[in-house]
């Protein structure tokens, strides 16, 4: 079987984890990634200049990753 996953990279533009940790995090989960697609955000937050988080909502990016059980 598979296991999806989707994760935004926000938490990587803030400083509050990185893309290592999170394949870290995979493989010692005993996870294997199969494919990851991503996607650019099309929300109202990732184009408003006056929030807060602008600055990394820009770069953000969201991904589904296919999760497969190591063998």
């Amino acid at each position: 079987g598979e296991a999806w996953l989707i994760m935004s990279d926000l938490a990587e533009h803030i400083g509050l984890r990185s893309q290592e940790e999170l394949q870290k995090w995979i493989a010692d989960a005993g996870l294997t990634v199969l494919e990851k697609l991503d996607i650019a955000p099309r929300h109202a937050k990732s184009s408003d200049q006056s929030d807060p988080l602008y600055e990394a909502r820009v770069l953000e990016i969201t991904s589904l990753y296919r999760l497969k059980e190591k063998v």
